[in-house]
């Protein structure tokens, strides 16, 4: 191995962390929702694509642990964003907040299909293309986070996070139509072999 194959191998010049796109679909009843949404395009700073993690499930037989896979677990989706000054996106995810549990009630919702909707995340290439999709299914935000004011704060735009509880997430490769988990879609002839991606 040369670094010219270390090149070859590091397809499209590898993935990059500031490349990505959030799509956020707000529930029917949120005000300005579609129009946050498209905001939250542009103003999300930050996000994840997520672990994939199965938990262990050992069982002692004559004294040794056996290991079996147990159950899938998922932790929550956060992001990070920039408030601007028309406060919408926070706005809309504390209307959001409100239809889930009430703030100055015990009311909310009680159909998890007027709360609960699928988020979007996307990795891109240098180019602008998606290369891979993480969609959460039936997400809601369990915390809008704390934006914090201080006096010696200069230069900075205010952020918050936010963070999602999803029943599961799904993935694919690229932005194709096909449905099917962890597929892929390209093949790229290299030095050292043949990869699909």
């Amino acid at each position: 191995m040369n670094i010219a194959d270390f090149k070859a191998a590091m397809i499209g010049g590898g993935a990059r962390a500031s490349q990505f796109r959030v799509e956020l679909t707000f529930p029917s009843f949120v005000t300005l929702g579609v129009i946050s949404g498209q905001q939250a395009q542009f103003l999300c700073k930050a996000a994840q694509l997520p672990a994939s993690t199965i938990a262990n499930t050992p069982v002692v037989y004559r004294g040794r642990p056996v290991n079996f896979a147990g159950e899938r677990e998922y932790q929550p989706w956060q992001i990070s964003v920039y408030a601007d000054t028309t406060f919408n996106i926070r706005n809309a995810l504390e209307s959001w907040s409100a239809g889930a549990a009430g703030y100055t009630t015990t009311d909310g919702k009680t159909n998890p299909l007027e709360y609960q909707v699928d988020l979007t995340v996307h990795q891109l290439d240098r180019n602008g293309a998606t290369i891979k999709v993480y969609t959460f299914a039936d997400a809601y935000p369990t915390s809008v986070g704390a934006m914090q004011l201080d006096f010696d704060t200069v230069n900075q735009i205010s952020t918050f996070d936010v963070e999602f509880t999803y029943n599961y997430f799904t993935s694919k490769t690229g932005a194709t139509d096909d449905s099917s988990m962890f597929s892929t879609n390209v093949s790229v002839n290299t030095p050292i072999g043949t990869f699909g991606v």
